[in-house]
């Protein structure tokens, strides 16, 4: 068995694997609070590692104003090691934080009046403590188990228990790794069931919210506002299940920042395509996504839809307002003259849409961490609006119930203070015998409220279509859009 180094924090144990990470997901599914951090479409730079993991030595939850700082203090009671021997590791993540914030936490940051109803009572923050990680390399088809021994101090107790740490991880994947093939425990769905949701919002009334966002348009207070609807779903007690729920997304429309995370009373299932944030020492990014084109059904019309997309003068001046947000953003917390846009206006190729992206980068001033950095950030400018203070009110005044998870980010803090965020879009919160579908879209002068509403429920159809797929009354197909 390998033996923790003096110069580093960790054991490892590295294997061949060509996996995709789901089958071991599906393995270790029962597993207390378990994660998937999925990088299913696969590029070198946003999509090379996946992480699993489960078992955290410790749990946060928290709702209230406090809860970013308190989050702080309890990551910073665990670091007695040098940050460099976890941001130096051959993985970006071999022990850390792996979590989410709800998109209501960020209300407090700017002290916004909470006035939508709070239905679900979800924490505004949900982490778990890992001291071991599962790391699965896409380019080196390889697989890393790292054990740190956390939160034990004493140098023999401590190596001691990363070690037996380390080979549960390894008897538990053994089969799996050995060729045995894993059994499929998913409960058969009821196709009979009903499957009619309901919704935050009727019609009539969501297309009056979007009027009241015109109205503020044009009396200068914004320039645009994400508004949103919430669907739910009351199923039956044997489906659909949340792991298969979550591979049918994923086969349907890859992700790099694909995400399933038990949280104990609720489960998360994210097939988020767009960063949030990410910190590399000093060095910060952030990828806002605004504008999208399904793909077409031939090389013709795919070129046809990436020029509708390039040419859009509206989805242009959408970007460009939250580029400029951003921009705003970091500089609050990076160094003066170093906030770059360093990519304007790119557009993302995925399975079933082109989404339209731009790149800001900086560098963090040396008095700031990656928790100032998530607080003079979220949530994401492209999920609030512009002016992005002002937005956040509007969205509470015209959306009838608290978004929760939906909007908000799920991600890693290493112990070495690095981390990486994805913004909660395309994502189903599963609750007890329920689940929870959330869209919205951008809100601007020209916006025509009967076809937002439609939009809506395009962008919800994707999501109802696995989960009828899941009850075995229909093939998933559904094209997925933002």
């Amino acid at each position: 068995m390998p033996v923790m180094p003096s110069d580093k924090n960790y054991i490892s144990k590295s294997l061949p694997y060509s996996g995709n990470g789901f089958e071991l997901l599906q393995l270790l599914r029962r597993e207390p609070h378990v994660f998937f951090l999925d990088s299913s479409q696969t590029d070198f730079c946003r999509g090379r590692y996946s992480f699993i993991g489960f078992d955290p030595f410790a749990v946060f939850t928290r709702k209230g104003p406090d809860t970013l700082r308190l989050l702080k203090e309890q990551f910073q009671s665990c670091i007695y090691d040098s940050p460099a021997g976890y941001n130096a590791a051959f993985t970006p993540l071999t022990a850390g934080l792996v979590g989410c914030l709800s998109y209501d936490h960020g209300l407090h940051f700017e002290k916004i009046r909470l006035r939508a109803a709070d239905d679900l009572h979800l924490p505004e923050g949900h982490f778990g403590f890992y001291d071991r990680i599962i790391t699965i390399d896409h380019f080196e088809q390889k697989l890393h188990v790292t054990s740190t021994g956390l939160p034990e101090r004493n140098g023999a107790v401590r190596e001691a228990r990363a070690m037996r740490r380390l080979e549960e991880v390894l008897d538990k994947i053994g089969p799996l790794l050995g060729g045995l093939k894993q059994d499929d425990e998913f409960l058969e769905g009821d196709e009979d069931a009903p499957f009619l949701p309901d919704c935050n919002f009727h019609k009539g009334q969501y297309m009056s919210a979007v009027r009241k966002a015109l109205d503020y348009i044009r009396r200068g207070d914004i320039y645009q506002v994400n508004l949103s609807q919430r669907f739910r779903y009351c199923l039956p007690d044997n489906g659909p299940d949340p792991v298969l729920l979550y591979k049918m997304l994923r086969d349907i429309s890859p992700a790099p920042f694909g995400a399933y995370m038990d949280c104990g009373g609720f489960q998360l299932i994210s097939n988020s395509p767009e960063r949030f944030l990410r910190l590399n020492g000093r060095s910060v990014q952030t990828r806002p996504m605004k504008g999208t084109r399904p793909r077409g059904k031939d090389a013709q019309e795919d070129q046809r839809m990436r020029e509708e997309l390039l040419n859009s003068v509206k989805e242009q001046a959408e970007l460009l307002m939250i580029t400029d947000l951003l921009r705003n953003d970091l500089g609050k917390v990076c160094d003066y003259g170093s906030v770059r846009v360093t990519e304007r206006r790119t557009l993302e190729e995925y399975p079933y849409v082109f989404q339209a992206t731009s790149t800001i980068e900086g560098t963090l001033r040396g008095d700031k961490d990656c928790f100032d950095l998530i607080r003079a950030c979220f949530p994401g400018g492209s999920v609030t609006g512009c002016p992005k203070i002002r937005a956040m009110e509007i969205i509470e005044e015209l959306e009838p119930t608290r978004r929760g998870m939906y909007t908000g980010s799920l991600g890693y803090i290493n112990f070495g203070g690095n981390m990486d965020f994805n913004i909660l879009i395309r994502t189903v919160l599963a609750f007890g015998d329920r689940m929870y579908i959330q869209v919205g879209g951008g809100i601007v002068a020209d916006s025509v409220p009967e076809e937002e509403y439609a939009e809506t429920l395009v962008k919800a159809e994707a999501i109802k279509r696995c989960l009828q797929a899941c009850l075995g009354r229909t093939a998933p197909g559904a094209k997925v859009l933002r």
